[in-house]
C-alpha cells in the first residue's frame, strides 16, 4: 500500500488537518486516488477541481500518481461554489414563534 496525507484545501480554516489514505500499489491511477480521497473526506468527486501535491504541483494523470511516495501531502481543491458550501456555518432557520429578545434574556 501507498500511504498519502490528504486534506481539502481551505485557507480559511484554523485547523485543516490531513488524513492518511491508503492506495493499492497495483491501482495507482488518478481516478483511484480521486475516488479513495473523496470517499475518506466525504465529498463528491464532481466537486474536485484539481489535486495538488504540496507545495505547488498539480497532479494530472496516472504517471503523476505513480511517482508519489509514502506520506506525501496532497490537497483537493474544490470548485469555488462548492468550497463555500462545505465550510459555511449552518444558518439558524427563522421559525414561527421565535422570539429574539427572549433568547437574549439571562437568568
Amino acid at each position: 500500500e501507498l500511504v498519502l496525507k490528504v486534506r481539502i484545501q481551505n485557507p480559511n480554516l484554523r485547523e485543516n488537518d490531513f488524513i492518511e489514505v491508503e492506495l493499492d500499489r497495483q491501482e495507482l491511477t488518478y481516478k483511484e486516488l480521486l475516488r479513495v480521497s473523496c470517499c475518506e473526506l466525504g465529498i463528491n468527486p464532481e466537486h474536485v477541481q484539481k489535486i495538488r501535491k504540496l507545495p505547488n504541483t498539480i497532479l494530472r494523470k496516472d504517471k503523476d500518481v505513480a511517482r508519489l511516495q509514502d506520506f506525501q501531502e496532497l490537497e483537493l481543491v474544490l470548485t469555488a461554489c462548492d468550497r463555500s458550501f462545505l465550510f459555511r456555518a449552518p444558518a439558524i432557520p427563522e421559525q414561527a414563534g421565535y422570539n429574539k429578545k427572549a433568547s437574549e434574556l439571562t437568568y
